[in-house]
């Protein structure tokens, strides 16, 4: 079968879409880029913009998907194959309980952390749950370690911070890291790179492209941000047979639906549940809290405490809120599914009256005679 090898297509691809026929599927493809109204597929021979597919899910920037043609005969996206991971992140807007799925078939997640702004403790823990519940393996990449000289000590504390994450620290500008960096993405694998504007980006996707493959914009000396340069999310061919996914600069990461990437982010906490002296501990107030007693002795810091608190305070109202909006569909549906049937029933009892006058004034008629 051949395949989009450049955007990551190998033999256990292949076997994927074996598994997972589809009717009228002529040829593998995978999703280059998502626009407005069509998705750039990077098919075996060509890059080819197509319209979204009719039937089933909305493709994300990744996905492998079936090509063929569609009723008019004209090439279409016939059908999106099971993602093996995707990274989501909760809509933008506040009141959304829905998922924004930024890249799907990912194997390593690349939380950018550069050494020229204070370190955010909580945006790179935010980040890392996220990189754990999508199904890929999370990897902290330090970028502008020539422009500080307190690379070192960045490095320190996003070591403590990401405590079981590999921490790579990069030069762009020098080329310092990279063969390190691509040393952690799998034969024909695929890594996206997350963190905020200005991080260098699209500075780490030109050295490793080997190309002008992204624009480059200047940073504030003020506050160390800069502009979007990067304003979707796309597939990059590496050299080496690996794939890079850019994305935007993100302000923030809503959390969605995250359990397993709490697990693995905050595992050392959930192990410190299991030492207090009540099951149902609330770790507060409660006599032999691990909790409490690893906070007064300094073995867990009060930072991390209350950034776990937060995390699962915000997964608790997501919850609460797609718990809500399921039960106002559920609602609208039932409430629609009623109005209909009485207008049906209405309009049937109506029916009935006009068709029981219909026969009473015809036999009226038939048994009237006329007059001579």
């Amino acid at each position: 079968m051949a395949g989009p090898v450049p955007y990551g297509f190998t033999a256990r691809t292949a076997a994927l879409f074996d598994a997972h026929p589809a009717p009228g599927g002529e040829s593998p493809g995978r999703v280059v880029r998502v626009d407005r109204n069509r998705v750039l597929v990077a098919g075996a021979a060509e890059l080819r913009h197509l319209p979204y597919p009719v039937h089933g899910e909305i493709p994300a920037t990744g996905d492998w998907v079936w090509l063929g043609a569609n009723s008019a005969g004209e090439p279409a996206v016939i059908a999106v194959l099971p993602r093996q991971s995707a990274l989501s992140r909760k809509r933008a807007f506040e009141a959304s309980s829905e998922a924004q799925v930024l890249g799907a078939n990912v194997d390593v997640v690349g939380v950018v952390v550069p050494v020229d702004r204070p370190l955010t403790h909580n945006r790179l823990e935010r980040t890392l749950v996220a990189a754990w519940d999508s199904g890929a393996t999370p990897l902290v990449i330090i970028t502008k370690a020539d422009l500080a000289d307190i690379a070192d000590d960045v490095v320190g504390k996003v070591i403590l911070q990401a405590a079981g994450v590999a921490v790579v620290t990069t030069s762009a500008e020098q080329g310092d890291g990279l063969d390190e960096l691509l040393g952690h993405v799998p034969a024909g694998g695929t890594l996206v790179l997350l963190g905020p504007s200005g991080a260098g980006k699209s500075t780490l996707i030109n050295a490793l492209a080997g190309h002008h493959a992204q624009d480059v914009g200047p940073v504030r000396s003020g506050d160390g941000k800069g502009r979007h340069t990067t304003t979707s999310r796309e597939l990059v061919p590496l050299p080496g047979g690996a794939v890079l996914m850019d994305t935007p600069g993100v302000r923030g990461f809503g959390l969605f639906d995250a359990e397993d990437g709490m697990g693995e982010m905050f595992g050392d906490l959930e192990e410190l549940f299991g030492g207090c002296r009540f099951a149902d501990c609330a770790h507060d107030r409660e006599p032999g809290c691990a909790v409490q007693a690893a906070l007064a002795d300094g073995t867990l810091e009060i930072r991390r405490w209350e950034s776990y608190l937060k995390l699962q305070r915000e997964l608790a109202a997501l919850n609460r809120r797609h718990d809500a909006a399921a039960r106002r569909a559920y609602q609208r549906e039932w409430h629609q599914k009623v109005v209909v049937a009485g207008k049906s029933q209405r309009a049937a009892e109506r029916y009935g009256h006009e068709k029981a006058g219909d026969r009473a004034g015809g036999d009226g008629k038939r048994g009237k005679r006329k007059r001579s």
